[in-house]
């Protein structure tokens, strides 16, 4: 089955994206765009500066919103106006350690933001294809060594992570309740959920987090100071997952409720690396003495060890795979943030990387560029 994303299928959708001044957000906006998508966004302004918002000029060719995805009556009326066939909600309280400084907010955000954005799909005549992002972290997460399959059990240990499991409950009876699938011929709605990992890319400049956090001190000439480097994520370029998305997105439009369920997108376990070789290999890419030291002795909150995600399902029954290996996304994402340094146009040379992207994913194997060292 391919995997490729249809552009031909894109071109004139109306695409509304909640999260568009977010980091993957501001990814599939340009993706979008690049596709010839009308694409409404609609999200609080970007949360850090500097921002890929705007140092890529996301909005430059879509509508964009700056509003609270808890404002309903807005959200419902940008629904109204701007009706649109396909809906994507990506707008949350992303990061763990925030939702431990302030777990309602972040409740707020990801539960009654995602009920808020399926009230207004509900209002709107016009939807027909509905995802909603969530993450690998909804799992109950048991530390195995294997990964997490959809019909897994949800959980969520800290606030972010369990706010994602309800939000996963949320859209589970909204599907049942006023989407039902048997009553498709009806309401003409298909929602499904998309849970991804850990993203590299460039243009994330989010507090926290271990990619960023890494690049701000490289930039500044300082040590990374790593909190966790034993752990294990699924880590993988930031256009591969929102390629899965997009797959959905389409097989939802085309086939209906048959695709809407739970998905999984993450990284082979091959590319299941562990935080210091994370920053390692980041540290030779970047050069100019980058170093990082353990900070040890600091108490920090609890984080997962391990956590892994089983994509057969998507494999088998979308056709979707990793195309690209963790040091070609590394590779990429340090080009990304030396180009801004060396003063390029970032909204090119982003829609360039993209391009990139759609060229090295018509390779039959996950690619890598480089030696891989």
């Amino acid at each position: 089955m391919e995997d490729l994303v249809d552009m031909t299928f894109w071109r004139k959708r109306r695409v509304l994206v909640t999260g568009h001044t977010g980091f993957k957000g501001g990814w599939l906006s340009l993706w979008l765009q690049k596709a010839g998508a009308d694409v409404c966004g609609y999200s609080l302004e970007p949360p850090t500066t500097p921002n890929l918002f705007e140092e890529a000029q996301v909005a430059k060719e879509m509508r964009s919103v700056i509003a609270d995805i808890r404002d309903l009556d807005k959200l419902r009326h940008v629904f109204t106006e701007f009706r649109p066939e396909i809906a994507i909600h990506m707008a949350a309280q992303p990061l763990v350690r925030t939702s431990y400084e302030d777990p309602l907010t972040t409740y707020a955000v990801n539960v009654m933001g995602t009920a808020n954005f399926l009230e207004a799909v509900r209002g709107c005549d016009t939807a027909r294809s509905v995802v909603v992002v969530t993450t690998d972290k909804c799992y109950e997460n048991k530390e195995w060594h294997w990964g997490y399959r959809e019909g897994d059990a949800l959980g969520g240990y800290d606030p972010y992570s369990n706010s994602k499991a309800c939000a996963e409950l949320v859209v589970s009876s909204y599907r049942n309740s006023f989407f039902n699938p048997e009553q498709y011929s009806r309401h003409k709605v298909a929602i499904a959920t998309v849970r991804a990992g850990n993203v590299v890319g460039g243009g994330d400049w989010a507090a926290d987090r271990l990619v960023p956090d890494i690049f701000r001190t490289f930039s500044d000439g300082r040590k990374a100071m790593i909190r966790n480097p034993e752990a294990i994520r699924p880590w993988q370029y930031v256009m591969d997952p929102l390629r899965g998305y997009l797959l959905v997105a389409q097989k939802l439009c085309e086939q209906g409720v048959e695709y809407g369920q739970a998905w999984n997108f993450g990284p082979d376990f091959s590319d299941m690396r562990s935080v210091e070789w994370i920053v390692s290999r980041l540290a030779r890419l970047w050069g100019e003495n980058a170093e990082w030291v353990h900070n040890k002795g600091i108490e920090q909150p609890h984080e997962a060890g391990v956590l892994r995600l089983d994509c057969s399902k998507a494999a088998i029954e979308l056709g979707w795979r990793p195309r690209l290996s963790l040091n070609s996304a590394l590779e990429i994402t340090v080009e990304w943030y030396k180009a801004r340094l060396s003063g390029d146009d970032m909204r090119s040379f982003t829609m360039n990387q993209i391009e990139q992207y759609e060229s090295l994913a018509l390779s039959p194997a996950i690619t890598s560029i480089g030696n891989g060292q």
